[in-house]
């Protein structure tokens, strides 16, 4: 399907985005090992969480809901039965990563897969780990999905993660609740912790020092009442945009603004983002708040060392805005990107050219010149649902109209994204490719 999005006057308004992806992926997976019934509000409705829902209902939990809420019947850590058929991740790395940690303690054989494009995502690094514990699995080619998961009895692993990786975090994490005693996790820097959030919250113990995680083995695990936070990643398309086109103006309600996330808030703010955040609360371990922010010229950055695993998934949508900043925007650090949906240097890079953007591709990430005007392309989402998404906020500041071939990718994360696009005043014209 194509979109097409021509330049936008001020944005302005209130929105209400949908609940948060990551969050949400955990809470679904967790709930079906706890005992009882969780209600969860406000769940994601990008096609990713949904996969997990599927993948949970095919081990036999029973899931009741429709649209944005969900009771979850979990039957605690021995409840999961053998599923009649092949588990399907879809597009979902998070899904495949995380869920593989259960799987590997089952006393049985399932085999999980995704689409085309997770087929080609490596998963040596949940392999290795789970191997070490007792887990047998079987992949194509001994790194790609789909992947054959002989689960038993799991044994605790200190586990140095080679790369910060929060999915491959969780993974041993939720390995770890099978296992007898203490299973730690250390990694380089910080990722995000929705999982040592959440597994708190539903009754694991856990010890969280600098660097260093574990969780102790056969917790009992208890039913809550859950409301997930929208999601800031899916914010950052719309900070962006409003930083970009002069005299915008936007409030983000009840958005999630966990510690190990808020990295993208202090990074716009030490680019010149005047944006604040009137209020916070906490809300199952989880902060929340509302996020004002309004155009501003920014003096542009770098994204490197550890910042670089803080805002891995916003540099997209930071390339587009680092065009238009005083002096530009460096990634360093960032070779994550290439094993993501797409190689996101290239087709962050590529489709900046498209429309006149100079931008060099580094081994390890990009450099783009600030100053820079943007003239109206076609793009290609390349099946990526935020190389969609960022590009459609390039196309607001473009002179002309612009075409995003491939828009419906943008539903894995987040399907109301043009809908809220055009409540927003930006009349969009769809048409199928």
């Amino acid at each position: 399907m194509q979109k097409r999005v021509s330049a936008a006057g001020p944005l302005r308004g209130s929105l209400s985005l949908a609940g948060d992806k990551s969050i949400s992926h955990r809470y679904a997976l967790i709930a079906s090992i706890a005992e009882g019934p969780t209600r969860i509000r406000n769940y994601s409705t990008g096609a990713d969480c949904h996969s997990t829902l599927g993948c949970v209902r095919a081990l036999g939990i029973e899931v009741e809901g429709a649209g944005t809420e969900f009771v979850i019947h979990g039957r605690g850590l021995d409840g999961l039965r053998a599923p009649a058929a092949d588990l399907d991740a879809g597009n979902s790395g998070s899904t495949i990563r995380m869920l593989s940690g259960i799987l590997a303690a089952q006393p049985f054989t399932s085999r999980i897969f995704g689409d085309a494009s997770l087929s080609r995502r490596p998963m040596q690094r949940i392999i290795q780990p789970l191997e070490e514990m007792g887990a047998r699995i079987r992949s194509r080619e001994g790194r790609f999905p789909p992947l054959e998961i002989h689960g038993g009895p799991l044994h605790a692993i200190e586990y140095a993660l080679p790369v910060a990786s929060a999915q491959v975090k969780t993974c041993i994490l939720l390995a770890g609740l099978y296992a007898e005693g203490e299973t730690a996790v250390t990694g380089p820097v910080a990722s995000r912790d929705h999982t040592e959030v959440a597994l708190r919250e539903f009754g694991a113990d856990l010890t969280v020092a600098p660097h260093r995680i574990t969780v102790e083995g056969r917790p009992k695990l208890t039913a809550l009442d859950l409301e997930v936070p929208s999601d800031l990643s899916s914010a950052a398309f719309f900070l962006a945009a409003a930083l970009l086109v002069p005299g915008s103006h936007l409030a983000i309600r009840g958005v999630g603004i966990n510690p190990t996330r808020a990295a993208l808030l202090d990074f716009l703010r030490g680019m010149g983002a005047r944006l604040r955040i009137p209020n916070l609360e906490s809300r199952h371990g989880e902060l929340v708040g509302e996020i004002e922010v309004e155009y501003s010229a920014l003096e542009g950055g770098a994204v490197e060392g550890p910042l670089t695993a803080a805002l891995i998934d916003e540099i997209p949508v930071l390339a587009v805005l680092g065009a238009a900043t005083e002096r530009g925007l460096t990634v360093r650090d960032a070779s994550e990107l290439r094993i993501k949906e797409t190689d996101r240097i290239r087709t962050v890079v590529e489709n900046l050219r498209r429309m006149g953007v100079a931008a060099e591709e580094l081994p390890d990430g990009m450099a783009i010149p600030g100053h820079q005007k943007f003239r109206a392309a076609q793009f290609d989402s390349f099946g990526d649902h935020r190389i969609a998404m960022a590009f459609a906020v390039a196309a607001l500041a473009a002179e002309g109209e612009s075409v995003i071939e491939g828009a419906e990718a943008a539903s894995v994360s987040f399907p109301e994204f043009w809908d809220t696009l055009e409540r927003l005043g930006n009349p969009l014209k769809a048409s199928r490719a």
